[in-house]
């Protein structure tokens, strides 16, 4: 994680802050500036502009999108959820320990909301992560044409220290795109965390890879010191749609438009 450094008026903890940041022009005249009023100030306004930018990269970086914030998630429509577990994962510990996070139930229960709330509070937090359906990542990886290309896309989603994959489960995909899948947990086995949202148990993954010998490897690594959260209910997203409908005819019926969002 990154971490701001404590301030100081040390000057040689000043010269290790410049050499840090690259300012070369200062460390050349360092016996001219170390004494400079403005020197802390400058190093600071530096180091500021620094994690601003690199904060921005990595939200551009992760690619969440839209989401609602955990504090709008409606804990009492899941008929069952373990709400402590979900809250001690937003400590992000299991990044630290490169462990992984399934998040299993039907549609519309909230296991995308969650997920892309841990890939956003793990960026503000200093990791690097990405959000990706599993969908787009697959057809991404199919589409390279060489191994080279291919192995430049993989550390796309390699290279963060937290992965959150999206929907598996929602469509059925041929042998490569397995295989696919499979190098992208095995690179990451053990070492970086994936955060997996699926709406089908893992008995049932051979039927979203169909004859791809790498199903029982791939569910034995992706499960292993993983933190299986089980989500049951009906889709909260259907629930708003006929609250949404049910409030429009209501409207209908006095002879006033309803108005956006009410």
């Amino acid at each position: 994680m990154t971490r701001q450094p404590a301030k100081t008026t040390d000057p040689e903890a000043h010269h290790e802050r410049a050499r840090n940041l690259g300012l070369y022009g200062l460390l050349a005249h360092w016996d001219e500036v170390q004494s400079q009023d403005w020197l802390p100030w400058v190093l600071e306004t530096e180091e500021a502009e620094r994690r601003r930018r690199s904060l921005e990269r990595r939200i551009h970086n992760a690619r969440v999108g839209a989401f609602k914030p955990m504090a709008d998630f409606n804990w009492k429509w899941p008929k069952k959820i373990h709400r402590a577990t979900i809250d001690e994962l937003f400590t992000l510990q299991f990044i630290d320990e490169g462990a992984n996070v399934v998040l299993l139930g039907p549609n519309g229960v909230g296991k995308t909301m969650i997920a892309k709330n841990l890939t956003y509070q793990a960026v503000m937090r200093g990791y690097t992560a990405r959000f990706a359906a599993a969908s787009d990542m697959l057809n991404d990886l199919a589409a390279q044409q060489t191994s080279g290309t291919l192995a430049r896309r993989l550390r796309r989603y390699c290279n963060p220290q937290l992965l959150a994959i999206d929907e598996v489960g929602y469509l059925s995909y041929d042998n490569r795109y397995a295989d696919l899948l499979f190098e992208v947990v095995t690179r990451r086995y053990e070492q970086r965390s994936i955060v997996l949202t699926t709406n089908r148990p893992f008995a049932e993954w051979g039927e979203i890879f169909p004859n791809a010998a790498c199903v029982v490897t791939l569910v034995d690594r992706l499960v292993h010191r993983a933190e299986i959260i089980q989500i049951q209910g009906d889709s909260y997203r259907l629930k708003e749609a006929k609250e949404r409908s049910a409030r429009k005819r209501k409207a209908r019926g006095n002879g006033r438009t309803p108005r956006q969002g009410k």
